[in-house]
């Protein structure tokens, strides 16, 4: 699968996310009771933040999932972990579908991840997913992220993992 990435559109993306991250597969974005006016404030608030961008993919043109890449050293995870130069903190959330695709989900990381690391200033992208998400923490693993620790942040506890672009070509079985 081949994806692009686009920067999201805070109001005409708006309905599109609105309907993703409100459906219950997307429980784990604390989303759940948003209105469309919600959805626009928090991406427009994104949009406005030099340390925290929005994107989607796009399969054919057609957006396929949204993509959050964020400084860590200024968002998210200020004051929970050490960051170190070239650490780029990563979200990603795929559409609800009634025709799944086997292998989707671990495309877009997949995407995601050599999307971050394009950027050579990216030495290492760092997660902190939901401690009770074990499906992505499974695909996580799959592209290399290593479980560091549990944290405890103001909306979640998270299982906070680290990813560098060697373990993530090791995980591609790329030699490195």
């Amino acid at each position: 699968m081949t994806f692009t990435f686009r920067p999201l559109d805070p109001l005409k993306d708006a309905e599109l996310l609105h309907a993703w991250v409100t459906h219950p597969k997307a429980a784990f974005w604390m989303m759940q009771d948003a209105k469309l006016e919600d959805v626009e404030r928090a991406y427009m608030e994104i949009a406005a933040d030099e340390h925290h961008h929005a994107e989607l993919g796009l399969q054919d043109g057609v957006p396929a999932f949204l993509m959050e890449k964020y400084d860590p050293a200024h968002r998210e995870l200020v004051g929970l972990y050490e960051p170190q130069p070239g650490d780029i903190g990563m979200h990603f959330l795929t559409p609800p579908t009634d025709t799944p695709v086997r292998g989707f989900t671990r495309s877009v990381i997949t995407a995601v991840m050599e999307h971050l690391f394009e950027d050579p200033a990216v030495r290492r992208v760092v997660v902190e997913p939901d401690v009770d998400n074990k499906a992505v923490h499974a695909l996580n693993e799959a592209v290399g992220f290593v479980p560091e620790r549990e944290i405890q942040k103001p909306e979640k506890r998270a299982l906070l993992s680290f990813c560098t672009r060697a373990q993530f070509l090791a995980a591609r079985g790329v030699a490195v």
